[in-house]
């Protein structure tokens, strides 16, 4: 019977190892240590949480020529060309753009456009969606025509419920995923 009290050892210093493995503890700070994120040594995949366009400035820095159309540097900006650039009568920006960067299909395409009127106040925005490959999106256009990479596409971003009378516009290209 020497035994037992090296196995009633044993199995307690198990079971504290196992708590401790799992963070069986209803003490504040373990719940607060579930909330973090995983640190970067650790093998599981973590990825960031998505993080979804920023919404256009209230006012732009300086006032627009009545007509322009400014291109608001962003993450795909220098992926892509964009060309032909007009603010049309009914409130809505057209243009041409190519990716630049890659000859691979475009699984997901979005422009966005802000609309400012001649004081450089926000009054609406607008958006282009565009996919080439797989199933439609609600909403998207889907392309069996010319592609993004190479030739190029043209678009169009309507303005939707504008608050005032559209003078000039900022574009942006919040999504561009290649295959």
């Amino acid at each position: 019977m020497r035994h037992p009290i090296r196995l009633t050892t044993a199995a307690a210093l198990g079971a504290l190892a196992l708590a401790s493995l799992t963070g069986c503890s209803s003490s504040p700070a373990a719940k607060d240590r579930e909330a973090e994120p995983l640190a970067a040594g650790t093998s599981a995949a973590a990825l960031p949480p998505p993080r979804s366009a920023p919404s256009p400035a209230a006012t732009l820095p300086a006032p627009p020529k009545r007509g322009e159309v400014r291109i608001e540097e962003g993450p795909f900006t220098d992926r892509v060309r964009l060309t032909g650039l007009s603010l049309t009568g009914e409130s809505a920006v057209s243009g041409h753009l190519a990716v630049t960067s890659d000859v691979s299909d475009v699984l997901a395409l979005e422009l966005r456009a802000a609309y400012y009127d001649a004081e450089g106040r926000l009054v609406g925005t607008g958006s282009f969606e565009y996919q080439e490959e797989g199933q439609d999106a609600d909403g998207a256009h889907h392309h069996d025509g010319p592609r993004a990479a190479g030739e190029g596409i043209d678009f169009k971003a309507p303005a939707t419920k504008l608050t005032g009378t559209a003078a000039a516009a900022v574009v942006s290209v919040p999504v561009l995923v290649n295959e």
